[in-house]
């Protein structure tokens, strides 16, 4: 089944870097590339369960090859940069969020100054209660020991508390009215062989109609699913290798052992010379 051709009216994806990472935030950035068959993997926690690690939330992380194909496709762009006035604006907010930091750091250290003399407080009276003999050295002593504390005390940073945000707060990764251009940035690794062999197979899985995601745990390039990966279960493990690259038998009686273990079936993907793809499937079928 060949996929429908990218119109020209098709939206432009924002694609954020983080290091050589490609991320997606928005939520209309990740519809659009599950309406065209990319899966991506998603990595933040939600806002009300965050300590657990079974359902997650944004950012999604995008396959190399899927940022590739989504550029090729005039698709994806890059936030401005500094160019454009994102980084003076960053800095504004960097700025605030410092001052803001510094004046709760000043309230927080009022607050803990007060409560240690209350607590001093507390102590003294507990202490010499239902004993006058000498009360007047005791208060001296008190006086003196409340203005040694106002000297001395210093509110460690390390206990500041800290509010953690579980909504933007004002903050704006991705502003709406932001016009997005076409990107034109080299993508990591365009000049190692296997990774222009990984895409090639990706590119042409993606043309049948198959949905690819990693398949690192299971020792191969891209998991193939016949489907949606939330309806359908992968049937394939492929292995990208050049049609001119040896393989060493063990390694290839591995991965076919390990895709039977898993019900799966091992393609072996090599580009070809006339912009196709040559597949080998592998099954085990036990030892002679």
């Amino acid at each position: 089944m060949a996929e429908p051709p990218c119109r020209e009216a098709s939206p432009v994806v924002a694609v954020s870097l983080c290091d050589s990472a490609p991320l997606l935030w928005r939520v209309e950035d990740l519809r659009a590339v599950r309406s065209q068959g990319l899966v991506g993997a998603l990595l933040g926690s939600l806002p009300r369960t965050p300590r657990q690690n079974t359902r997650l939330g944004r950012p999604l992380l995008l396959l190399p090859e899927e940022e590739r194909l989504l550029t090729e496709r005039h698709g994806a762009a890059l936030p401005p940069g500094p160019q454009d006035g994102g980084g003076a604006e960053l800095r504004q907010q960097v700025d605030k969020y410092k001052e803001d930091q510094q004046r709760s750091y000043e309230e927080q250290s009022v607050l803990a100054l007060e409560d240690r003399k209350s607590a001093l407080l507390r102590a003294t009276s507990f202490t010499h209660t239902g004993s006058e003999p000498g009360a007047g050295t005791a208060d001296e002593a008190l006086r003196g020991r409340l203005e040694s504390l106002d000297q001395s005390f210093t509110f460690p940073r390390s206990g500041l508390a800290v509010q953690l945000s579980t909504a933007r707060a004002g903050l704006s990764y991705c502003p709406e009215a932001r016009a997005f251009l076409h990107a034109d940035w080299p993508v990591r690794g365009l000049d190692d062989l296997h990774c222009n062999a990984r895409y090639q197979v990706f590119r042409d899985l993606r043309r049948r109609g198959y949905y690819l995601t990693s398949a690192g745990k299971f020792g191969g390039d891209f998991l193939v699913y016949p489907g949606d990966p939330l309806r359908f279960h992968a049937h394939f493990i492929a292995v990208c290798l050049s049609l001119d690259e040896s393989v060493c038998l063990l390694d290839v009686l591995a991965v076919a052992r390990l895709g039977s273990n898993v019900k799966k079936t091992v393609l072996l993907c090599s580009p070809g010379t006339d912009s196709g793809v040559v597949y080998t499937s592998l099954q085990w079928s036990g030892m002679v």
